[in-house]
């Protein structure tokens, strides 16, 4: 947003409460990457001086790009601020900082779609057993002795799960529903295919699909995630959690429906690849062993729908259950009764108020790095012409 603002001279400022990238340095597991390929995952103005086209950025390196971004473009990033209140005044805001208030025309919320972890209030508090978000995970042996239950089978419960499982722990994975693509395919890595296939510009989910996770990971060079992978290796899949009574958890009896829906979804983009391969004559080499899908598991045959967490040695639970968003500080009329953000691709219906970086902003890939920078443009494009002597915050 900033480049854009200064391609096209608007005085404005970034303010940003710690450093920059600050989630990916402290709320962010240690072996994490990237879940696209660095050709993919960047700026298109920029390349990853660390890492190549077809690898996957360590969360060192996406922070080095940040700031080596804001270096090589001089933008006027303030750290250590952090925005207390945004109101209405006259024809602009005040806004009120840690460092003290400023007035501005212009308010672009840039904060994200991962602000406050979320962890359902199922599990009371006991002796022995810790609970976590998956931002406070690090490494398995920063846990403590015993077994493990991840409660979330998206790209960062997968990933954490796995991880925990190579390490020697017993784990327990709670699965819901999700999509599950192939992470490459012919050839091709999956981001590409959605590309040439259209998905990335959706401007709306399908209907059901708006909170269905995506479960895809770059670990280890990147590879599908395999629920039944994972079971062969060890792993005890149960479906999502229900309740907790006395020390026992209760799983809903969903977790065959789950696994066979993300089958399909794994499946129904093979076709759609094969398809286009075929429509427009492409060379790329045949994979049929793709299509081979693995027996399944006891767990899905006989699922286990209680679990005694005293029992299994259970001492510590990781919630990979996503996040809400928090925007208490933007006290304008820029929401509705659900207290979401009320927008046409991130122009608010508050005058000045603007929004950016939000799940299907303006397309599926508004949220990630190269979709941000496509509707950065727009907007201020849309800040160009409207207000172009008041500075923007």
């Amino acid at each position: 947003m900033s480049a854009h603002l200064r391609r096209h001279g608007v005085d404005h400022v970034v303010l940003e409460r710690h450093r920059i990238a600050e989630r990916w340095r402290t709320e962010r597991w240690d072996s994490l990457v990237s879940n696209g390929p660095a050709w993919h995952d960047r700026f298109p103005v920029m390349e990853f001086a660390d890492t190549g086209p077809d690898g996957f950025a360590t969360k060192g390196s996406i922070t080095r790009y940040f700031e080596q971004f804001a270096e090589a473009n001089a933008l006027p990033v303030r750290c250590g601020v952090t925005v207390e209140s945004v109101v209405r005044d006259g024809d602009g805001f005040a806004v009120w900082t840690s460092t003290g208030p400023m007035r501005v025309r212009n308010v672009i919320a840039a904060t994200g779609p991962f602000q406050n972890p979320a962890i359902p209030p199922v599990v009371p508090a006991r002796g022995g057993l810790t609970q976590m978000h998956s931002t406070a995970y690090r490494n398995p042996g920063a846990l403590n002795d015993g077994a493990v239950l991840v409660i979330g089978a998206g790209s960062s419960g997968s990933q954490i799960a796995e991880e925990l499982l190579a390490s020697g722990r017993r784990v327990t994975l709670s699965v819901g529903p999700h999509d599950r693509p192939p992470r490459r395919y012919r050839g091709k890595d999956f981001v590409w295919w959605l590309g040439v296939l259209g998905k990335w510009e959706m401007k709306r989910p399908a209907a059901g699909a708006e909170h269905v996770t995506i479960a895809v990971s770059g670990a280890n060079g990147g590879r599908t995630v395999d629920f039944r992978r994972f079971a062969a290796n060890g792993m005890a899949l149960v479906g999502m959690t229900e309740r907790c009574e006395d020390g026992v958890l209760h799983f809903a009896p969903d977790l065959g429906t789950n696994i066979a829906r993300g089958d399909a979804n794994y499946l129904s983009l093979l076709d759609e690849a094969d398809a286009y391969v075929a429509r427009e004559a492409l060379d790329l080499p045949e994979e049929p062993e793709a299509r081979r899908i693995g027996p399944d598991p006891d767990c899905l045959s006989d699922p286990i729908r209680t679990l005694d967490l005293e029992a299994e040695g259970i001492t510590t639970i990781i919630w990979a259950t996503g996040f809400t968003q928090d925007f208490g500080w933007l006290k304008v009329d820029a929401f509705d009764a659900a207290g979401k953000p009320r927008h046409d691709r991130g122009v608010s219906s508050e005058p000045g108020v603007y929004f950016l970086g939000l799940p299907w902003l303006s397309m599926r890939g508004s949220s990630f790095i190269w979709g941000v920078w496509v509707d950065a443009e727009y907007l201020a494009d849309h800040i160009a012409g409207a207000t172009p002597d008041r500075m923007t915050v």
